[in-house]
């Protein structure tokens, strides 16, 4: 039995309903997508009564396939105004599955201010009322649940940002040892948490029966097969000991790599920030550092990594490429001390790091303070997480930040900021910025892969390219799957269909599947047009329209008319 637990956070109630058969064919990404259409009206308040927080484990998240205890969270954006889907890694979704739950909701608005803790365990779920954590930063969010509910609990907590409701906030969550700290962190869903009265999940699968999957044996057989193709692959073992920084001098040889606030795709000091000078500090600081860690556990990429400071104490885990040239390079800042610390900032306070980098290099081009000051930057984020009125406007995000500071050149695509792939240079990623439903978010479908074999900067193949790996981002979502386990799914798309079998005895060919990562992103686009942010709307920002970016001096120029022919390509089935 799979169970839906909604949560109404005004009454304090919790109702558990059985998964319909229609309900159990849905998973992660396409559930969200699902309920919101069903459920939220597409026109709604995001941050009133009639939205809905939702966080959903994949198909697969109750097995023990590599990398599948990730999980989505969603619901309407509070900063795009659409839909939106974080998935995450951490210890919770794991135990979320095994618990037997499908999915949670959280319903409604508390009728007075409250400071929630969503329980969830073996007996079922209760809120209770935990003041004490009003205001308090992530890390000692942690500390204080865990000293109260043991070890073993998975954790999910907002900051101070998701408190007051600011949309650049996101939902942090851990590992069991608290070591990783990592996010559902684009479009605002931790201000949709803060704004159900919530300040922390907390999930206990200690006691829960073994899950039943339909042909085990077969199942484990499967994902030994995977293991061994993710494993021969070249990529893995790159990001195995330089994790996602392991990309950043690519970027800088490409011309994408954010650049004071977008005006160049190039960056003097990436040498100083890149994969191996992160993996070099790591093993010579040593003490708490590690590189090659597992975000999730029984993750066989471990592509995460602690890195420490100069006494070897950690710093933050992980530092990520994203957010290395979204508060390093794009805020003028070449220091890996400086830029972990500002990641930090962003952990503790409750914000994207993307997001907010972005924001800040808004405000530097304002001249709040000039880029390459590091520590004006971490002021700047201690003020988002103080509630100051500079902290708040940042805190909502770039476009806002931009709007209040009179600046024109604002990174973002429906609200939301591009991250660490400037499509001047890299005109496919332009592509999926415009038309996913998620705005302009790399992980919906990143043309960085493809850059060997498509002209970055040309037009040829860029729009059936997006549409494919769109709809392939959305199906690994469902499934609850990395995106780095794309190598053994390249060379056998069948894998997806051989999972469903072993855990459902589903028999589904890899055509039936793609058409759930189909059925995803149509679910989703429509939902966008009702709530009136569709992409015909939402163009690339007018000055990569206008404004070459150096080094390569190109512009955007794509037009909207062919863009807008994507949904109109036909993807074979049989390529993924």
């Amino acid at each position: 039995m799979k169970e839906i637990v909604r949560v109404n956070t005004r009454r304090g109630d919790v109702i558990r309903q059985e998964a319909t058969d229609e309900e159990m064919r849905w998973g992660g990404r396409l559930l969200i997508a699902k309920f919101l259409m069903r459920e939220v009206p597409p026109a709604c308040d995001p941050l009133g009564r009639y939205n809905k927080l939702i966080i959903a484990p994949g198909l697969l998240g109750d097995t023990p396939v590599t990398t599948a205890g990730k999980y989505s969270v969603g619901g309407k954006s509070p900063l795009t105004g659409g839909v939106k889907e974080s998935d995450v890694g951490g210890e919770s979704g794991r135990k979320i599955a095994r618990l037997g739950i499908k999915a949670i909701v959280l319903e409604d608005l508390p009728d007075r201010p409250v400071t929630y803790v969503l329980i969830l365990d073996a007996r079922g779920a209760r809120l209770e009322e935990c003041p004490e954590l009003k205001g308090r930063m992530v890390t000692e969010t942690f500390d204080r649940i865990r000293a109260r509910f043991g070890g073993q609990v998975g954790i999910m907590a907002i900051g101070p940002a998701g408190e007051m409701k600011l949309p650049g906030a996101g939902v942090a969550v851990t590992d069991v040892d608290d070591i990783q700290l990592r996010y559902a962190a684009r479009g605002g869903l931790g201000a949709l948490m803060g704004s159900k009265g919530i300040k922390a999940i907390v999930v206990d699968d200690s006691g829960a029966p073994p899950p039943a999957y339909f042909d085990e044996a077969f199942l484990k057989e499967a994902n030994r097969e995977f293991v061994k193709m993710i494993m021969a692959d070249p990529k893995t073992e790159n990001r195995h000991k330089y994790g996602t920084p392991a990309v950043l001098m690519a970027c800088n040889a490409l011309g994408i790599l954010p650049t004071r606030n977008f005006s160049s795709g190039q960056f003097e000091k990436a040498t100083s920030i890149d994969g191996e000078r992160v993996a070099d500090v790591i093993a010579e600081r040593g003490g708490e550092g590690r590189s090659g860690r597992p975000c999730v556990r029984g993750c066989v990429i471990q592509c995460s990594n602690v890195f420490p400071d100069p006494s070897g104490k950690k710093m933050t885990a992980s530092i990520q490429y994203e957010n290395i040239a979204l508060l390093g390079s794009n805020c003028g800042i070449g220091d890996l001390d400086d830029i972990t610390e500002l990641n930090d900032l962003c952990n503790q306070v409750g914000v994207d790091a993307i997001e907010t980098g972005a924001a800040i290099g808004v405000a530097m081009e304002a001249g709040i303070v000039p880029f390459g000051d590091a520590e004006g930057a971490k002021d700047l984020i201690r003020q988002i997480g103080r509630g100051t009125p500079l902290g708040r406007i940042l805190g909502c995000g770039a476009v806002i930040t931009g709007k209040v500071l009179g600046v024109r050149r604002v990174p973002a695509i429906k609200g939301q900021a591009i991250p660490a792939y400037d499509p001047r240079a890299l005109k496919g990623n332009g592509i999926t910025y415009i038309t996913s439903p998620m705005g302009a978010d790399h992980t919906a479908g990143n043309m960085l892969e493809t850059a060997k074999t498509v002209d970055p900067l040309g037009r040829e193949r860029q729009v059936e390219n997006s549409r494919r790996l769109q709809i392939r981002a959305a199906l690994l979502d469902t499934m609850g799957l990395c995106l780095f386990t794309r190598p053994p799914f390249v060379k056998r798309p069948d894998f997806f269909g051989i999972f469903l079998k072993g855990r459902y005895g589903w028999e589904m060919t890899y055509a039936d599947v793609q058409r759930l990562g189909i059925d995803c992103l149509e679910t989703e686009r429509e939902f966008n047009r009702r709530a009136g942010v569709s992409e015909e709307l939402h163009d690339i920002p007018e000055f990569m329209r206008e404004e070459p970016l150096p080094p390569s001096n190109s512009v955007f120029d794509i037009p909207m008319e062919e863009i807008q022919r994507i949904w109109e390509v036909q993807v074979p089935a049989d390529v993924f």
